[in-house]
């Protein structure tokens, strides 16, 4: 079992960045594929960014409504850092963390099925 936890959200204007981040138990070595969700009210949840291992590299992926203002990284550690610039108050949503050991071929990023574990959120807050 692995636990996730996330931490970094919070409130900000709009235009502001934040930095989210989801800490690992277990093994520090073993490698996953992770990636950030997020659902406001009344919504799904839906990915935001992902890195998938495929073999022995990882690939970024990110939903069209975050590209070039949020960015993915992972440590050795397996913590994983999900960097938001230029928020705008539709980013505003509980943001989780998602993680799975490897990758499966033909398996969707976005679907939520596809994860194994998961954290219980951070809040973030975008005010116009």
């Amino acid at each position: 079992q692995v636990r996730l936890v996330e931490s970094g959200g919070g409130s900000v204007q709009t235009g502001g960045s934040l930095r989210l981040s989801c800490t690992t138990s277990g093994d520090p070595s073993r490698r996953y594929s992770m990636a950030w969700f997020r659902q406001a009210p009344a919504q799904d949840r839906e990915g935001v960014a992902a890195i998938i291992l495929y073999t022995n590299s990882g690939t970024t992926v990110y939903a069209d409504s975050v590209k070039g203002r949020f960015t993915a990284a992972v440590d050795n550690q397996n913590t994983f850092y999900l960097h938001m610039d230029k928020l705008k108050p539709e980013d505003t949503a509980t943001y989780y963390c998602a993680a799975r050991p490897g990758w499966k071929y033909g398996a969707m990023w976005r679907q939520l099925s596809e994860w194994d574990y998961w954290g219980q959120g951070t809040q973030v807050t975008v005010s116009s």
